[in-house]
């Protein structure tokens, strides 16, 4: 054995059992009442809190290649692992874009060399993520886990429906960031009441909206395993949750941040600005609605990050992008399970059982399974101080709250990599 995980708190039906958890070979042997050590096995006791499978982010930023004075493949993971992500999926927005598989060689090579958990990235839909000419798809595909122009919208239906049919026959995911441009006019967050109180311009709901309807329709035509990243509106909600009732392939994702703020909770800070924008308070209640009856399938962080003088010009100028890996779980338990708003069991559904399903990794805590999985003190608090946080990053509209739920240990493959000091 390489370790015995002592005094831990298993969620099995909506409710916890007492168990000791033992590890060899980078796998669970044992979940069972009580088990003994055998000589120079070290034993960690858990003291009571629970452990979850390893969270799963199929959206995130880690800034490598290319942009690494924003993170880098090290800094992003050692924050997933503090957050309790034993799987995270990085954005093709990066330089070189993974766009062939020369392109995304640099990539692959980073993260076998400095990854602290399971990367997956996404090779792009289009050359350079223009939105022109179609990627190497095939090239592409046995490497990873979808395709996505991240943070560009694929403006042009045709390259879209010829990427969805690729992507059908390759067997791969494409994950739509869904924003028509010919909508934005300039705006940087909601068109809503703060943006007309304070002179801001607004970004109009159906330029997310919009696109989504678009290719609902050419993933029913085409069969194509659909994802929509980062829902933002009720109308988006109620598009997908029809498009599921008459049987297309398509799931979806929301952030912590829109299920908690509404645009009037905006402050004058880069901390409260990212694309799509934080809306308002129907918007976010249509978001609750999805989640609570599975419109929604997952939460994805979208952990963007930027360097300090990127994100201090105010809500206009700063860049777009907060960071989220390490506070998603604390942040979610805090505002909608200890409020009732959602059971504990949905939110670890949203935050790996979900995600698994969909994408194909991430495992169960189960006996002969590898050892993926997180320990979260869920009765300790703490205050959101992004100095201390693992990722380079520093915006996040999360700051200064204070939450439920510290990370106590994760374990990726039978090894620590992340151990709460006070464990």
């Amino acid at each position: 054995m390489d370790y015995i995980l002592k005094n831990a708190m298993i969620l099995t039906g909506g409710a916890f059992r007492s168990a000791d958890i033992s590890v060899a070979e980078g796998r669970i042997v044992s979940i069972s009442g009580t088990l003994e050590a055998p000589s120079g096995v070290p034993v960690i006791d858990l003291h009571r809190a629970a452990v979850f499978p390893g969270f799963v982010d199929v959206h995130v930023h880690l800034r490598e290649p290319g942009f690494s004075y924003k993170e880098t493949i090290r800094t992003g993971t050692l924050a997933a692992a503090r957050g309790g992500f034993a799987h995270v999926c990085p954005m093709p927005n990066l330089d070189p874009v993974p766009d062939c598989p020369e392109n995304l060689s640099p990539q692959l090579d980073l993260i076998e060399r400095d990854a602290a958990v399971h990367v997956h990235p996404y090779g792009a839909i289009s050359r350079g993520e223009r939105g022109e000419r179609l990627a190497d798809l095939a090239g592409l595909a046995p490497h990873v886990a979808g395709f996505s122009d991240d943070g560009r919208g694929v403006q042009s239906r045709d390259l879209m429906r010829r990427a969805m049919l690729g992507a059908k026959e390759l067997g791969r995911i494409v994950a739509a960031h869904c924003e028509d441009n010919s909508l934005l006019q300039g705006g940087y967050i909601h068109d809503g009441p703060y943006a007309r109180l304070h002179g801001h311009r607004g970004i109009c709901s159906e330029s997310e909206w919009g696109p989504i309807a678009r290719d609902l329709e050419l993933a029913e035509e085409t069969g194509c395993r659909y994802h929509v990243c980062h829902v933002s509106t009720r109308e988006s909600v109620e598009l997908i949750r029809r498009a599921k009732a008459r049987g297309v392939d398509v799931t979806c994702e929301t952030a912590p941040h829109y299920l908690v703020f509404t645009d009037m909770d905006l402050q004058e800070d880069g901390r409260f600005k990212m694309n799509p924008p934080i809306r308002g308070e129907l918007d976010r209640a249509a978001l609750l609605r999805g989640v609570a009856d599975g419109t929604i399938d997952m939460v994805a962080t979208d952990h963007a990050p930027h360097s300090w003088t990127e994100k201090s010009k105010g809500l206009e100028k700063s860049a777009m992008g907060v960071v989220g890996l390490e506070t998603a779980f604390s942040a979610l338990y805090t505002h909608l399970v200890r409020k009732g708003v959602l059971t504990l069991e949905q939110l670890v559904g949203l935050m790996h059982g979900n995600p698994a399903r969909r994408f194909g990794f991430g495992t169960p805590l189960a006996e002969g399974e590898p050892a993926d999985l997180t320990v979260f003190d869920l009765g300790e608090t703490y205050t959101v101080d992004p100095g201390q946080f693992q990722s380079m990053g520093r915006a996040t509209p999360f700051a200064g709250q204070t939450l439920y739920g510290v990370c106590k240990l994760t374990m990726v493959g039978g090894k620590i990599v992340w151990r709460e000091e006070r464990v």
